[in-house]
């Protein structure tokens, strides 16, 4: 199975297929339709049913049951778009055979790379050190794929009814904006889409957008003797009463923070925009309610509406979707236990489309696709993890009652 996750990975990461946060298009580059046309000619020559690909570049397909009994259907999901990060264009994979736990050289970029201890001995997938390598998520589709088929060739083996999907622009968080829910009639899924071998994640931050404005007096600075207000000083201040420590370099594990993602203006009008992240709901609000209070405080001290904060929602913590079906948790960490493999529960420091997707109805944890370093030149994986993400899906599919 190893040459087949091989040569299938190869071919979808040497397609850039990058999203395009400045695109308003869905997909928002050409080349996700181009992964996308490639795995739907795979499931047509696999066998699947009810394939659809449509405009939005959402393809799905059914693997009909092959059991006697009612077994509740189940779907897997991936995305075809890998993060604007680092460059996704001419990526040149290298293929490190039985890995000897010493520094590897990624290509001719200087890089080097030396993969965790865990690994001696498998075969590795890496960059040459000028790319990212593109495993997040075509892993996960290469396992869905690879899953599938290896279904249809054992017919021995008894599900129920298998739908797979595969969205566009997950990684500008626009991947569950058009899933089709009415073809995909899982009752609950599983995004493949995590990292490390035996890695489960069914909670993830609730996330929020803040923009705070600044309204100044701008005159010129030959006259501006207690009459200029700089609202970019008001920024610059306001940002130095922000959670010191409650930012993502000193945050890990289930803490929330605050982060300033950009920041911009003049002498008349500044604005700075952070991204808000929390686990706790609770607590969420907190944060939430702190910048509303922040910029309350500072009117009343300015003497008039200068600080305007707007906070948008983002996404929701899927645990409390999820939490309430425990089987479906419980199947997944018993798919991998019977693959030999640990099940490790870790939460999301992000968002996935399996949270958005449960609060659509749709209850979906997120299994691990073996991939280490995503997004960036240092980025590898695992054969050997790969095989036992497709041993897992197929666990899954089996186990169902």
């Amino acid at each position: 199975m190893k040459e087949i996750l091989k040569n299938r990975f190869i071919s979808y990461i040497t397609i850039d297929s990058q999203s395009d946060e400045a695109s308003e298009n869905c997909p928002s580059t050409k080349g996700q339709f181009e992964v996308a046309n490639l795995v739907k000619s795979e499931l047509e020559k696999i066998g699947l049913k009810d394939i659809v690909l449509d405009k939005n570049c959402y393809l799905t397909a059914l693997l009909p049951s092959n059991s006697g009994n009612s077994v509740p259907a189940i779907g897997f999901i991936a995305h075809f778009d890998t993060a604007p990060d680092c460059s996704g264009k001419d990526v040149k994979p290298q293929i490190v055979k039985n890995y000897d736990g010493k520094e590897l050289k990624l290509g001719n970029s200087g890089l080097t790379l030396k993969a965790e201890e865990a690994y001696k001995g498998h075969d590795l997938i890496t960059t040459d050190g000028t790319t990212l390598l593109g495993a997040d998520d075509k892993a996960g589709v290469t396992e869905i794929v690879t899953a599938v088929e290896y279904l249809t060739q054992h017919p021995e083996i008894k599900h129920g009814d298998i739908f797979v999907g595969f969205t566009p622009d997950e990684e500008i968080g626009r991947g569950a904006d058009l899933f089709p829910l009415d073809r995909f009639k899982a009752k609950w899924a599983y995004t493949v889409d995590g990292g490390p071998l035996g890695e489960f994640e069914y909670e993830n931050f609730n996330a929020a957008s803040a923009t705070v404005e600044f309204e100044g007096v701008s005159i010129h600075p030959g006259t501006a003797k207690d009459v200029m207000i700089n609202s970019q000083t008001l920024a610059a201040k306001f940002h130095t009463e922000m959670p010191e420590m409650e930012t993502p370099e000193h945050t890990d594990g289930y803490d929330g923070f605050f982060h300033l993602t950009d920041m911009e203006g003049c002498t008349e009008h500044s604005k700075l925009v952070y991204i808000i992240r929390d686990f706790d709901a609770e607590n969420f609000q907190k944060r939430q309610d702190f910048l509303m209070n922040k910029a309350d405080e500072w009117n009343k001290k300015l003497g008039a509406e200068r600080v305007k904060v707007t906070i948008k929602e983002s996404y929701r913590n899927m645990y409390e979707k999820v939490v309430s079906h425990q089987h479906i948790l419980d199947l997944a960490k018993d798919a991998m236990k019977n693959a030999g493999v640990e099940p490790k529960v870790v939460p999301i420091r992000g968002g996935t489309d399996g949270a958005r997707l449960s609060y659509m109805g749709l209850p979906c944890p997120n299994l691990f696709t073996g991939g280490h370093n995503f997004h960036g030149r240092y980025e590898y994986i695992s054969l050997n993890s790969m095989e036992k993400a497709v041993e897992t899906i197929i666990n899954i599919a089996k186990q169902v009652k």
